[in-house]
Protein backbone atom coordinates (compact mmCIF):
# COMPACT_ATOMS: atom_id res chain seq x y z
CA UNK A 1 0.00 0.00 0.00
CA UNK A 2 2.82 2.83 0.89
CA UNK A 3 4.45 1.27 -2.68
CA UNK A 4 1.06 2.57 -4.17
CA UNK A 5 0.84 6.13 -1.91
CA UNK A 6 4.37 6.68 -2.85
CA UNK A 7 3.70 6.34 -6.40
CA UNK A 8 1.13 8.52 -6.63
CA UNK A 9 3.02 10.78 -5.04
CA UNK A 10 6.14 10.86 -7.08
CA UNK A 11 3.57 11.08 -10.18
CA UNK A 12 4.11 14.58 -11.75
CA UNK A 13 1.79 14.01 -14.63
CA UNK A 14 -2.14 13.58 -14.32
CA UNK A 15 -2.77 10.19 -14.42
CA UNK A 16 -5.39 8.66 -17.54
CA UNK A 17 -5.99 5.33 -16.60
CA UNK A 18 -4.51 1.29 -15.51
CA UNK A 19 -4.12 -1.00 -18.50
CA UNK A 20 -3.46 -4.31 -18.54
CA UNK A 21 -1.39 -6.33 -21.31
CA UNK A 22 -3.07 -9.35 -22.17
CA UNK A 23 -1.62 -12.74 -24.29
CA UNK A 24 -4.65 -14.24 -25.45
CA UNK A 25 -8.41 -12.54 -27.05
CA UNK A 26 -9.72 -14.72 -24.44
CA UNK A 27 -8.22 -12.93 -21.47
CA UNK A 28 -9.02 -9.66 -22.58
CA UNK A 29 -12.99 -10.53 -22.91
CA UNK A 30 -13.26 -12.41 -19.62
CA UNK A 31 -11.44 -9.30 -18.29
CA UNK A 32 -13.44 -6.81 -19.59
CA UNK A 33 -16.58 -8.82 -18.38
CA UNK A 34 -15.61 -8.93 -15.31
CA UNK A 35 -14.60 -5.11 -14.73
CA UNK A 36 -17.88 -4.79 -16.46
CA UNK A 37 -19.55 -6.97 -13.69
CA UNK A 38 -17.66 -5.02 -11.08
CA UNK A 39 -18.86 -1.60 -11.91
CA UNK A 40 -16.44 -0.31 -14.42
CA UNK A 41 -18.10 1.79 -17.24
CA UNK A 42 -15.20 4.03 -19.24
CA UNK A 43 -12.75 1.33 -20.46
CA UNK A 44 -11.40 0.20 -23.55
CA UNK A 45 -9.92 -2.34 -25.21
CA UNK A 46 -6.95 -2.55 -27.75
CA UNK A 47 -6.56 -5.61 -29.94
CA UNK A 48 -4.63 -6.26 -33.52
CA UNK A 49 -7.87 -7.73 -34.69
CA UNK A 50 -11.63 -7.62 -34.24
CA UNK A 51 -12.61 -9.75 -31.40
CA UNK A 52 -16.04 -11.10 -31.02
CA UNK A 53 -18.39 -10.60 -27.60
CA UNK A 54 -15.43 -7.82 -26.99
CA UNK A 55 -18.19 -5.38 -27.52
CA UNK A 56 -20.99 -6.58 -25.36
CA UNK A 57 -18.13 -7.44 -22.76
CA UNK A 58 -17.32 -3.42 -22.90
CA UNK A 59 -21.18 -2.46 -23.25
CA UNK A 60 -20.39 -0.25 -26.16
CA UNK A 61 -24.04 0.30 -27.78
CA UNK A 62 -24.54 -0.26 -31.09
CA UNK A 63 -23.56 1.93 -33.83
CA UNK A 64 -26.58 4.23 -35.94
CA UNK A 65 -24.05 4.42 -38.43
CA UNK A 66 -26.22 2.34 -40.61
CA UNK A 67 -29.30 4.85 -40.23
CA UNK A 68 -26.66 7.62 -41.41
CA UNK A 69 -25.41 5.97 -44.03
CA UNK A 70 -29.39 4.43 -45.44
CA UNK A 71 -30.35 7.99 -45.28
CA UNK A 72 -27.23 9.39 -47.59
CA UNK A 73 -27.87 6.45 -50.07
CA UNK A 74 -31.82 7.57 -49.81
CA UNK A 75 -30.64 11.49 -50.20
CA UNK A 76 -28.50 10.24 -52.76
CA UNK A 77 -31.31 8.41 -54.61
CA UNK A 78 -33.26 11.17 -54.59
CA UNK A 79 -30.58 13.37 -55.82
CA UNK A 80 -29.43 11.31 -58.75
CA UNK A 81 -32.90 10.58 -59.71
CA UNK A 82 -34.39 14.36 -59.84
CA UNK A 83 -30.91 15.67 -61.24
CA UNK A 84 -31.54 13.63 -64.65
CA UNK A 85 -35.68 14.03 -64.67
CA UNK A 86 -34.77 18.05 -64.42
CA UNK A 87 -32.30 18.32 -67.13
CA UNK A 88 -34.37 16.02 -69.69
CA UNK A 89 -37.87 16.60 -68.58
CA UNK A 90 -37.53 20.15 -67.53
CA UNK A 91 -35.07 21.86 -68.12
CA UNK A 92 -34.24 20.56 -71.78
CA UNK A 93 -36.79 18.35 -72.86
CA UNK A 94 -35.70 16.29 -76.54
CA UNK A 95 -38.15 13.64 -78.10
CA UNK A 96 -36.24 10.91 -79.08
CA UNK A 97 -37.68 8.47 -81.42
CA UNK A 98 -41.31 9.06 -79.74
CA UNK A 99 -40.08 7.55 -76.31
CA UNK A 100 -41.62 9.28 -73.35
CA UNK A 101 -39.62 12.20 -71.55
CA UNK A 102 -39.38 10.72 -68.31
CA UNK A 103 -38.34 7.53 -69.58
CA UNK A 104 -37.12 6.22 -65.58
CA UNK A 105 -34.99 2.76 -67.24
CA UNK A 106 -32.55 4.93 -68.09
CA UNK A 107 -31.88 7.00 -65.23
CA UNK A 108 -31.01 3.64 -63.03
CA UNK A 109 -27.38 3.43 -63.75
CA UNK A 110 -26.77 6.89 -62.55
CA UNK A 111 -29.49 6.73 -60.04
CA UNK A 112 -27.88 3.80 -58.18
CA UNK A 113 -24.14 4.99 -59.37
CA UNK A 114 -24.88 8.54 -57.07
CA UNK A 115 -26.92 6.34 -54.11
CA UNK A 116 -23.51 4.58 -53.63
CA UNK A 117 -21.34 7.62 -54.05
CA UNK A 118 -23.17 9.32 -50.90
CA UNK A 119 -23.28 6.58 -48.96
CA UNK A 120 -19.79 5.20 -49.54
CA UNK A 121 -18.70 8.80 -48.85
CA UNK A 122 -20.75 9.04 -45.70
CA UNK A 123 -19.84 5.91 -43.94
CA UNK A 124 -15.83 6.44 -44.52
CA UNK A 125 -16.71 10.13 -43.09
CA UNK A 126 -18.46 9.37 -40.26
CA UNK A 127 -16.01 6.45 -39.69
CA UNK A 128 -13.44 8.83 -39.52
CA UNK A 129 -15.31 11.42 -37.54
CA UNK A 130 -16.50 8.69 -34.90
CA UNK A 131 -12.75 7.07 -34.52
CA UNK A 132 -11.73 10.60 -33.75
CA UNK A 133 -9.32 9.72 -36.52
CA UNK A 134 -7.00 11.07 -37.44
CA UNK A 135 -5.43 10.98 -34.30
CA UNK A 136 -1.63 11.39 -33.85
CA UNK A 137 -1.69 11.03 -30.29
CA UNK A 138 -3.64 9.52 -27.13
CA UNK A 139 -3.11 8.43 -23.98
CA UNK A 140 -2.99 5.13 -23.95
CA UNK A 141 0.27 5.41 -26.48
CA UNK A 142 2.13 6.23 -22.88
CA UNK A 143 1.58 2.25 -22.07
CA UNK A 144 4.99 0.62 -21.69
CA UNK A 145 4.65 -2.08 -24.14
CA UNK A 146 1.72 -0.46 -26.31
CA UNK A 147 3.28 -0.99 -30.00
CA UNK A 148 2.62 -4.49 -29.78
CA UNK A 149 -1.43 -4.06 -29.73
CA UNK A 150 -1.09 -3.83 -33.27
CA UNK A 151 0.49 -7.28 -33.59
CA UNK A 152 -0.14 -10.01 -30.87
CA UNK A 153 -1.09 -8.55 -27.56
CA UNK A 154 -4.53 -7.25 -25.80
CA UNK A 155 -4.57 -4.42 -23.76
CA UNK A 156 -7.88 -3.17 -21.21
CA UNK A 157 -7.34 0.24 -19.94
CA UNK A 158 -9.75 1.53 -17.46
CA UNK A 159 -9.89 5.19 -17.26
CA UNK A 160 -8.91 7.51 -14.22
CA UNK A 161 -12.63 9.28 -15.08
CA UNK A 162 -14.35 6.49 -13.89
CA UNK A 163 -16.30 6.75 -11.07
CA UNK A 164 -15.72 3.83 -9.57
CA UNK A 165 -11.89 4.52 -10.20
CA UNK A 166 -9.88 3.91 -7.38
CA UNK A 167 -5.83 3.99 -7.82
CA UNK A 168 -5.09 0.68 -5.12
CA UNK A 169 -8.13 -0.91 -5.98
CA UNK A 170 -8.20 -1.02 -9.74
CA UNK A 171 -4.66 -2.15 -10.10
CA UNK A 172 -5.55 -5.06 -7.47
CA UNK A 173 -8.38 -5.76 -9.75
CA UNK A 174 -6.23 -5.46 -13.19
CA UNK A 175 -3.61 -7.84 -11.18
CA UNK A 176 -6.22 -10.67 -10.14
CA UNK A 177 -7.12 -10.95 -14.09
CA UNK A 178 -4.53 -13.22 -15.66
CA UNK A 179 -2.69 -10.00 -17.28
CA UNK A 180 0.88 -9.88 -18.11
CA UNK A 181 1.79 -6.63 -16.63
CA UNK A 182 -0.54 -3.75 -15.61
CA UNK A 183 0.65 -0.25 -15.58
CA UNK A 184 -0.20 3.28 -15.00
CA UNK A 185 -0.81 5.25 -17.97
CA UNK A 186 -0.07 9.07 -17.57
CA UNK A 187 -1.73 11.86 -19.91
Amino acid sequence: MSDVTNATQARTAPLYGIAAEYEHAEQVVAAAEAARDAGYTKMDAYSPHPIEGLDEALSVPPSRLGFAVLAAGIIGAIAGYGLQYYGLVIFYPLNIGGRPLNDWPAYIVITFEVTVLLAAFTAGLLMLARNGLPRPYHSIFNAPGFERASRDRYFLCIEAADARFDLADTRAFLEGTPALHVTEVER
